[in-house]
């Protein structure tokens, strides 16, 4: 397993496109679309999941997760995905803590994420700080990690 941090112009650029073009998950299309108009500020990110050669897994690191206005955090984890055949082997918690890497590096302090899923990021050492109606999909509670 190799997670790549990725901007335009990566090897593996146009193949995460494809690969979330065709994510039967609502954020895959809008990641691709993303992608290819390249609407990323300098410092913002896209990771990759790659086994065997096969993409199997985005996130992306960004200023702003989509979240309603009122709510002024940054920078967001955003748009986790692992491929069905492959989830149960912390492919997502290997992707979020590359991003954790990364913006130590960049000097974030703190990092957010909204989600719908219950239970999961918490094991990850994320901690719920707030429910919110969501703008768009079903993600609807919003957590941080203090890094």
């Amino acid at each position: 397993m190799e997670i790549h941090r990725m901007k335009q112009g990566h090897p593996l650029w146009e193949r995460v496109i494809d690969y979330a073009a065709q994510c039967p998950w609502m954020g895959g299309p809008s990641l691709a679309k993303r992608m290819r108009n390249n609407a990323f500020a300098d410092w913002e990110r896209v990771f990759a999941a790659v086994t065997d050669g096969r993409v199997v897994g985005f996130a992306v690191f960004c200023e702003k997760g989509g979240m309603p206005a009122e709510y002024d955090f940054s920078p967001f984890i955003s748009s986790v995905f692992v491929d069905e055949s492959c989830r149960g082997r912390r492919i997502s918690q290997q992707m979020i803590s590359c991003i954790i890497q990364y913006a130590k590096e960049i000097g974030y302090q703190t990092v957010y994420l909204k989600s719908a899923h219950r239970g999961l990021y918490e094991k990850y050492g994320f901690e719920k700080i707030a429910d919110f109606t969501p703008v768009i999909g079903p993600a609807d509670q919003l957590f941080k990690i203090d890094i």
